[in-house]
């Protein structure tokens, strides 16, 4: 999901501000290994390897500044490559009726996303204890049983990816820390590389894009601080993710369209995205109904990988524009909550 619908536009990244071999932030590596191995049975979809993340991990000092504060070491290098996506577009839908007016696609589009899917008996928002009205709170995940997530939490084997660009309320992220997850936040804001907050709470000082680098550019900048998901994973040596919201101010569908066509959705249980409708989105062109059907052809992906809207949000406290205009009682803002029907 998303929150924070501003309406300024973020100056867009050139190629070459990240790198895809998702190389450490510049700095010294932490003094000799600090992983050992947790105790128990692993965790469900993690490797033999198992990362254990502790408190007493950091970074040395530069030489000659002994000041600086250190930071703490945060995730290890898994040198396995993630198998590259076969596809490079994604099946746009049929238009939604034959004069392929901004009307018709526009009146699918919001009856979709605002028409759940499956029922979640047992929804939460900010705080796991008790049992607060979704209607009114829009990140939301769903508890049933058949889903896992629960026990997931309850095990303290949970993990949530929330991705980010300054600014974003964090009580969603907080709360679920406290109740047994472990969180990662991206947000290029953060000041550090990696900051604990807390027991179970980082914030890691990356983006979330969905380019490749320029090769050239790309071997004199090796630290980019920009990754698409994959190379995270891959970086963090994560295999899945039980969670990941997002609130990426008009990113999110590049960035959707990316986890789509890298198959990294597999790999996600269940996706709370804010969706920005105001204007097309960073890199998304065409004509009004055109963008529209783009929209819609994402989400529809999202369905045929077994994902199921259980959760619609709209934000009446922003605008009510949909691509400038005053149009069909739309709100600019809406957050969609998804679960993964086949999550093992």
């Amino acid at each position: 999901m998303l929150m924070v619908c501003g309406f300024v536009k973020l100056r867009s990244r050139g190629p070459g501000a990240h790198s895809r071999s998702a190389a450490p932030a510049p700095g010294p590596r932490p003094p000799g290994p600090h992983l050992q191995p947790a105790p128990g049975p692993p965790p469900r979809g993690a490797s033999r390897r198992q990362v254990t993340y502790v408190r007493s991990g950091r970074r040395a000092p530069p030489t000659g500044d002994r000041r600086r504060t250190p930071e703490p070491s945060c995730c290890a290098r898994r040198g396995r490559p993630r198998p590259k996506g076969p596809r490079w577009h994604i099946e746009l839908q049929p238009w939604a009726g034959p004069a392929r007016s901004l009307d018709e696609e526009a009146l699918r589009f919001l009856s979709y996303i605002s028409t759940t899917q499956i029922a979640c008996n047992r929804m939460s928002t900010f705080s796991l204890a008790t049992d607060s009205s979704p209607a009114k709170q829009p990140w939301s995940v769903c508890l049933d049983d058949r889903f896992g997530l629960a026990q997931q939490i309850h095990n303290k084997q949970c993990r949530l990816y929330s991705l980010g660009l300054g600014g974003d309320d964090t009580r969603f992220e907080v709360d679920m820390a406290r109740n047994g997850c472990e969180v990662h936040r991206f947000d290029p804001s953060v000041k550090s590389a990696h900051v604990l907050e807390s027991q179970r709470l980082w914030h890691h000082r990356l983006s979330i894009t969905w380019r490749d680098p320029h090769p050239a550019v790309a071997a004199q900048r090796s630290h980019g601080s920009a990754r698409k998901l994959g190379s995270i994973l891959n970086e963090f040596g994560h295999h899945k993710i039980d969670v990941l919201k997002a609130d990426l101010e008009s990113a999110e569908w590049k960035v959707l369209e990316n986890l789509i066509l890298e198959n990294v959705l597999e790999q996600i249980g269940q996706l709370i995205f804010e969706i920005h409708l105001h204007w097309p989105g960073f890199e998304v062109s065409g004509s009004d109904s055109s963008v529209v059907r783009f929209w819609y052809s994402l989400l529809k992906e999202l369905e045929l990988k077994d994902f199921r809207l259980f959760h619609s949000y709209k934000d009446l406290s922003k605008p009510q524009l949909f691509l400038k205009k005053d149009l069909f009682n739309a709100s600019s803002c809406y957050t969609l909550s998804w679960v993964n029907t086949r999550w093992k």
